[in-house]
């Protein structure tokens, strides 16, 4: 039982690194942003996803891991390290992990520990590297994540897949924004912006470049993300003719240089065709930037299509018509973002969701604070 003189305090497995630089990172770090003086967090993390060392600083403990050159294993070996530390060197009144690929581990974890789990995406639909292994990741939603003390997800679709295909409950708790984020001055300015974490082929950018070949305009076009090991998929970019008009600043790990280029961009092009809550379409609509997406169900759970500008998912020739769009309407596109940021003000702020994470919490813990 917690002294309740102390904080509780709380593991976080699957953020890999912090400062953050990916979606469910983020969504952690946000989380320890706004409740770190209610509880002690400890955040288990490989060297791979941070540049930081183990250590304290004010709001959270990191314990880093080594990383190994193997990426595939490289992520089970983390979670492998961190269940054994957790179990055999940890003292914690909760774990909170996340992401559905770690749920093979929430037994073990229970034998001593209540386990929060948070889902950040039930499908590898549109990802060829990952659909190979699909047995695996269903593997985990059968059989494992029922395990969890408590389950959360980001979208409303998972939620509704939990429960119609594995008749599984779980909360739904919707990634967020902060208002008025900082951003830094970009130098280019007027100009289309795709940005992803890993540029793969389930975020969509061939049917980006695809579009604006058929655009045929001379508009600058700005891609920010980490290539991945995937040589075919890069071949493929490199023949789009648009390919030769773009300039890529690789993957931007400081959020205020990135903020910057959403801030700076006449619109943000989001041809993602598989997602749960993306973290980077909230950042855009944060930051008054006017959208074109994918008409996934995940995007269209969360905006309608007065405030972001919907195209067919996977239909180049209908993206094109609204990137055309998009250039020759600047008053329209600025009112659909105008809509989005009230909305995302009204639903989405870290603030209001950090409050329904601390009423988990505070059940899992048995404490007597009154939220």
């Amino acid at each position: 039982m917690t002294d309740k003189r102390e904080k509780p305090k709380i593991a976080i497995i699957g953020l890999k690194g912090l400062p953050a630089f990916g979606g469910a990172a983020a969504v952690g770090e946000n989380i320890i942003h706004e409740l770190y003086n209610d509880y002690n967090f400890t955040v288990y993390s490989i060297s791979s996803h941070t540049s930081d060392k183990t250590g304290r600083n004010l709001k959270y403990h990191q314990i880093v891991f080594k990383s190994i050159r193997n990426k595939k294993f490289n992520t089970l070996l983390y979670y492998i390290k961190s269940l054994f530390h957790a179990i055999f060197k940890g003292n914690y009144d909760l774990i909170h992990l996340h992401h559905r690929d770690a749920a093979f581990i929430i037994p073990f974890l229970k034998i001593r520990y209540k386990v929060v789990l948070t889902t950040h995406g039930l499908s590898v639909k549109g990802n060829p590297k990952w659909e190979k292994y699909n047995w695996f990741f269903d593997m985990q939603v059968k059989h494992f994540i029922k395990y969890a003390n408590y389950r959360t997800c980001v979208s409303q679709s998972e939620k509704r897949i939990l429960k119609n295909e594995y008749n599984i409950e779980s909360t739904y708790i919707p990634n967020g924004i902060s208002l008025n984020p900082e951003y830094q001055s970009i130098q280019k300015k007027d100009y289309v912006y795709f940005a992803a974490g890993r540029i793969m082929h389930s975020k969509g950018c061939h049917l980006f470049l695809d579009a604006m070949d058929k655009v045929k305009s001379s508009i600058p076009i700005i891609i920010s993300g980490q290539f991945t090991q995937d040589d075919e998929y890069i071949k493929m970019l490199s023949k789009y003719n648009s390919y030769k008009q773009v300039t890529f600043t690789g993957m931007i790990k400081e959020k205020s240089i990135l903020f910057g280029y959403l801030k700076f961009a006449r619109f943000f092009v989001f041809p993602s065709m598989n997602e749960a809550m993306s973290m980077m379409l909230l950042e855009a609509i944060a930051l008054g930037c006017p959208v074109i997406c994918s008409d996934i169900q995940a995007n269209k759970d969360i905006f309608s299509d007065d405030e972001v500008l919907f195209f067919s998912n996977g239909n180049s020739d209908d993206l094109s018509r609204k990137i055309k769009f998009a250039i020759n309407n600047c008053e329209a596109m600025a009112e659909y973002a105008s809509k989005a940021l009230i909305t995302a003000t009204k639903k989405y702020t870290w603030n209001s969701i950090a409050i329904k994470y601390k009423k988990v919490y505070n059940l899992l813990c048995k404490t007597d604070e009154k939220i």
